[in-house]
């Protein structure tokens, strides 16, 4: 059996009872956790990419910190350009800390190394690397066996997407990161990350990479830079991770989905073509 992994992002969790734009974001994430416990409960733990509150008050860590109780697995929880550090550290015990204070840490599994990055600024939507929190990737990948993968987890994209509102408040520091992950790229097998609200799958620089829809709002799909930068109602959604010795493959699935499922087989005695054809809703 392949490794099992859940992937969430952008849960923007508001203090208890508040909505967010039209929406309720901690009854949409304690629907994606059900959903998880139901059908993917032997998953070896979920990564939480950032964003997990929507202004940083602890109050909604703790609305946050409730709902993931819930979870029939350990989770790690990450910082996005919306949380306050401090605030999280002080609330998630499921936030790893490097020796500097920020939120960065790594997990050692059967198929490599899995590691953590706080790309948070808390002055700005965009995202930052500093000196300190690229030096501790320096180390932390030199310090890795040199056979040992690596999948790497952040908020921040670390390259354009394509959505300009979203591109101009990407990684500052996407050339640093960049020279520093340079002797280790062949031994990432996938970079994750969250931040930009939507579907996106493909590789950067040969890196297979992901990022989904978050748990609550979404960003409207939109290449035009003139066009205005919309958030939706689209479906929310979370990942399931798979993970051979060979293969990584992603599964994004819309949780709240209430579309008609029915057999692909006809009833017995039906010819299949009829079937398909002349196909009745039960």
């Amino acid at each position: 059996m392949p490794f099992k992994f859940i992937h969430l992002t952008d849960t923007h969790l508001a203090n208890p009872g508040a909505t967010l734009y039209g929406l309720d974001p901690r009854a949409r994430l304690d629907a994606a956790i059900a959903d998880i416990n139901k059908h993917q409960s032997d998953a070896a733990f979920a990564v939480v990419t950032g964003d997990l509150t929507h202004w940083g008050e602890p109050q909604s860590y703790a609305n946050f910190a409730e709902a993931m109780a819930a979870l029939k697995m350990p989770y790690i929880a990450m910082v996005g350009n919306h949380d306050k550090r401090v605030t999280c550290l002080d609330a998630l015990k499921a936030a790893p800390r490097d020796s500097n204070g920020y939120v960065q840490g790594t997990r050692t599994t059967e198929h490599g190394l899995f590691v953590f990055l706080d790309t948070l600024d808390e002055t700005s939507h965009a995202g930052e690397m500093c000196a300190k929190r690229l030096g501790w990737l320096a180390s932390t990948l030199a310090a890795a066996p040199a056979d040992m993968p690596l999948v790497v987890f952040m908020h921040h994209p670390p390259f354009p997407v394509g959505v300009h509102a979203m591109d101009e408040i990407g990684l500052k520091q996407s050339a640093e990161f960049a020279e520093v992950i340079a002797p280790y790229r062949a031994r990432i097998r996938h970079l994750f990350f969250g931040h930009v609200h939507r579907p996106i799958f493909g590789s950067w620089g040969r890196i297979p990479f992901s990022t989904l829809r978050g748990t609550n709002h979404q960003v409207w799909f939109e290449l035009d830079q003139s066009a205005p930068h919309l958030a939706s109602h689209e479906p929310p959604a979370y990942g399931v991770v798979l993970i051979d010795d060979e293969n990584l493959v992603v599964h994004s699935h819309d949780f709240l989905d209430t579309s008609l499922r029915f057999p692909f087989a006809p009833p017995a005695g039906v010819d299949g073509r009829d079937y398909a054809l002349n196909f009745r809703a039960p």
